[in-house]
């Protein structure tokens, strides 16, 4: 893993998008990085200003095109008004970070998939409401869940809550001595934490070495303990932080995508659905482009 230097924000102005932006105070972030803030506005296609010219196009076909033309730039400059609010209020908190605002119309999933890659951003935030359903919504319902699935980046799904408070935070990680569950910690340590700042390391099932995980931990400034709980790794990891207190859950995965990631399952999208608090699902750095 390496420090986080490029970071995509989702914003759509929601109580959501907003709790998302609030939740970036507490992530441990740098003091120094690039930040864009992208809003999307959810355009099926948008269609050819050429074409309500056209003279095969009948009068009534012509009318139609051109609402949908002076729909669809409506729905762009809104998106663009969005991204810029959104913009203006990281600005605010974030005072040496370089931000940027993007406008795009498309499928808001695959647009934030898509520049995520094309930016090569580190970590792409959303807000992200929390679904008590088994699995969540699952990537067909939730922009959110088809970000973590598909990205190739790291995910930060922030929850919707404005009850946060300044000073030390606590972050429960979970941990099984794969290399999935070491970038998470590595991920973790590399961040810049208030003093006082604590990280559960959190094994479901049987004991595993944590001399190094904590040695690395502390050397990170973080107060580290450790829990083993019998059980199914991502309710014991749900259920640790929920009695904690956990602020967030950092959790590793493995380099799966879309439907081979659903049939395998996966501990990081049943955490992602489900815990209370945010979840940050750590993939190893991008290969330099």
């Amino acid at each position: 893993m390496t420090e986080i230097s490029k970071l995509l924000i989702a914003y759509d102005g929601s109580t959501c998008s907003d709790g998302a932006l609030e939740d970036l105070k507490r992530a441990g972030l740098p003091e120094h990085l690039e930040a864009v803030v992208m809003s999307v506005a959810a355009l099926v296609f948008l269609p050819d200003d050429q074409l309500a010219d056209d003279e095969m196009v009948s009068p009534a076909a012509a009318a139609m095109v051109s609402d949908l033309q002076k729909g669809a730039r409506q729905a762009l400059q809104n998106a663009r008004e969005i991204a810029e609010q959104g913009t203006k209020r990281v600005k605010e908190n974030f005072a040496g970070w370089t931000v940027s605002c993007l406008a795009e119309g498309e499928a808001p999933a695959w647009a934030l998939i898509k520049t995520a890659a094309n930016l090569h951003v580190d970590l792409i935030v959303t807000g992200a409401h929390r679904h008590s359903s088994v699995g969540g919504r699952l990537i067909l319902g939730s922009v959110s869940q088809r970000v973590l699935y598909e990205a190739d980046c790291s995910v930060r799904l922030a929850r919707c809550s404005f009850q946060q408070h300044d000073g030390p935070v606590r972050m429960v990680v979970g941990f099984d001595g794969s290399t999935e569950s070491q970038a998470a910690v590595d991920g973790l340590a590399l961040r810049t934490w208030p003093e006082g700042s604590e990280v559960r390391i959190v094994t479901a099932g049987d004991a595993v070495e944590l001399g190094a995980q904590h040695e690395k931990l502390r050397a990170a400034g973080l107060i580290a303990t450790e829990v083993t709980r019998p059980g199914d790794a991502a309710h014991v990891l749900i259920h640790e932080a929920e009695e904690w207190g956990a602020d967030s859950i950092f959790v590793g995965t493995r380099n799966l995508h879309g439907l081979r990631h659903l049939l395998r399952g996966s501990v990081a999208s049943a955490v992602a659905a489900q815990a209370q608090c945010s979840v940050e699902v750590v993939r190893p750095a991008r290969r330099a482009a």
